[in-house]
């Protein structure tokens, strides 16, 4: 057996031994049993390297007129932390990317097998292998899907995407936000999503395989037209809810889903 190029590569060994350190301190620690000890960040966009690690996409890839962009936006400046005392929640000093466009629901011309339009959204792409296989994020210990965002308002959902069968499955949540134009954290219990096939639920339900989490994104499919901007610093996961904003973190609003039953009904969230 020849031993390719890439596994030769520094950057997959040193992936390796970051994974095997990794799996030793949950084996010295008893992680499995006792329970995860803190948080396990999943990424972070403070440095403007992530950006290689993530990507966008729309219905511009079919032919469609929407439009999105992700742009890395570095730390503040002095000058504006003296502001961001006054209003912290209006700013943030770390690096974050910013997801924007704007969504159109004109249909591709010459294209007439296409009969919806009107999406955009990002992800973080597959991690690389190591000499343990494909990285994967193991969430299992944990209860909340957590996230740092300034939103717009607009209906976004968080998508995870696992190893499973179907790999055009993806589990989604809406992303509620309490203060518009503003920083917040929200909290997304992991039972909660809903498991999903080209935006429609799909029956019957099963539980998301936590153990093997390949991708995280959010995504906008309201096919409202119109600008969208969302503002994202990290994701990551974890077992303490007082890291929300807001006690009622794990709200439950009506009507606030844009996912269709194959019925067409609407379906509502709950926790």
């Amino acid at each position: 057996m020849r031993v390719t190029s890439s596994c030769l590569a520094k950057g997959f060994w040193a992936r390796s031994a970051d994974e095997f350190r990794r799996l030793a301190h949950i084996a010295v620690s008893m992680e499995g049993i006792k329970g995860a000890s803190g948080p396990r960040e999943l990424f972070s966009f403070h440095d403007q390297a992530a950006m290689q690690d993530v990507g966008s996409f729309s219905d511009a890839d079919i032919g469609g007129y929407s439009k999105a962009h992700l742009d890395w936006i570095a730390p503040s400046s002095p000058a504006l932390d003296a502001q961001a005392r006054s209003k912290p929640s209006f700013y943030n000093p770390n690096g974050h990317v910013r997801f924007h466009g704007a969504i159109s629901t004109r249909l591709p011309e010459n294209k007439p097998q296409i009969e919806r339009s009107g999406y955009a959204a990002w992800r973080t792409k597959d991690r690389p292998f190591t000499i343990f296989g494909r990285s994967l994020w193991d969430l299992d210990p944990y209860v909340f899907l957590a996230l740092r965002f300034k939103s717009d308002g607009r209906s976004y959902h968080v998508n995870i995407q696992t190893e499973s069968l179907v790999e055009s499955d993806i589990h989604q949540h809406r992303l509620f936000s309490k203060r518009p134009g503003e920083w917040e954290t929200a909290l997304i219990r992991l039972n909660d999503f809903v498991r999903t096939n080209h935006g429609f639920v799909v029956e019957p339900q099963t539980e998301m395989l936590r153990q093997k989490i390949r991708t995280v994104g959010v995504g906008l499919t309201d096919r409202i037209q119109g600008p969208f901007d969302l503002s994202i610093e990290r994701i990551w996961a974890t077992n303490n809810p007082r890291e929300a904003d807001f006690v009622d973190a794990e709200i439950q609003l009506p009507n606030a889903s844009q996912l269709k039953s194959k019925d067409g009904k609407g379906i509502k969230w709950s926790n």
